[in-house]
């Protein structure tokens, strides 16, 4: 919810459309009416979408046809390591295990493709700035080794989905959560090898429990629900993105909170970090 709002109100103070993107590549994960349910909330805040809502779990062919163009790199090869190989052998990295490239020069004899992955061998560092979080330093085979594109099972991976789909929509600014941060220099690699327009990215700190544990149904937290009157959570949701809201605006009608929030919407002062705590405490 706190992303959402950061990314509508980022939008809509710019003059710009705000997209809605289901991500459920995921099929088996994907809890029936999920998705009926999300736009159910966002109705109910006010927050207007534009446009057509994109499902990713109906989009196999254009991703296929993504992985097709970056086999013609020489930079993709199939893989046949089970997550037990690669854990064995494997050191830590920002996101799991980093793959040692086992696969890299060819399979084993006997061997059967499981994964399509993306070498990232003797490639220079990837760096941005992010809008909030300031200078962002990567270097993929290290930090994350040759992550997947096509999984085992079939599906494509997020990091692969997410590239095809921002290029095909023309996304120009990303607003997002930051346990998604160790996540862009990968797409942004993608994008330099799909010839795709890099937007601009802001990833503000998400809601975590007093672990430091993102909120979410992994932690046990409760979902947000349905609103009638959803005011009062949106001022409290800006007041932890930084905004300093008017507490006059707990008397407001849902379309006064919307007008003052983006007239006064200000990036800069969202807090830096990657989690931040319902009471303010933030964690880097």
């Amino acid at each position: 919810m706190l992303a959402a709002l950061a990314s509508y109100l980022d939008a809509r103070a710019a003059g710009g459309e705000w997209l809605v993107r289901m991500e459920d590549l995921d099929r088996p994960r994907c809890v029936p009416g999920a998705a009926d349910e999300i736009l159910r909330q966002l109705e109910s805040w006010g927050m207007h979408w534009d446009g057509e809502i994109v499902y990713q779990s109906r989009r196999d062919e254009v991703y296929s046809a993504a992985l097709q163009q970056l086999q013609q790199t020489g930079r993709v090869y199939p893989c046949s390591c089970t997550r037990r190989e690669i854990a064995s052998v494997a050191h830590a990295g920002v996101d799991g295990p980093v793959y040692p490239g086992t696969c890299r020069h060819g399979l084993k004899a006997g061997a059967t493709a499981r994964a399509w992955r993306i070498n990232t061998e003797e490639i220079a560092p990837v760096c941005y700035t992010d809008r909030i979080q300031g200078l962002q330093c990567q270097t993929l085979s290290a930090d994350v080794g040759d992550f997947v594109l096509k999984r085992a099972d079939g599906l494509f991976a997020y990091q692969l989905a997410v590239v095809v789909d921002d290029a095909l929509q023309g996304i120009t600014h990303i607003v997002r959560g930051a346990d998604l941060l160790d996540s862009t220099p990968r797409q942004r690699y993608l994008q330099t090898l799909l010839n795709c327009p890099s937007p601009e990215y802001a990833h503000i700190p998400v809601l975590v429990n007093s672990a430091g544990e993102k909120l979410s149904k992994q932690t046990q937290a409760p979902a947000v629900a349905v609103e009638k009157n959803p005011v009062p959570v949106l001022w409290r949701a800006l007041g932890l993105l930084g905004q300093q809201p008017d507490k006059m605006l707990l008397d407001a009608s849902r379309d006064e909170f919307w007008a003052w929030a983006v007239a006064n919407w200000k990036l800069p002062a969202v807090p830096v970090g990657r989690g931040i705590q319902t009471d303010g405490r933030q964690y880097r």
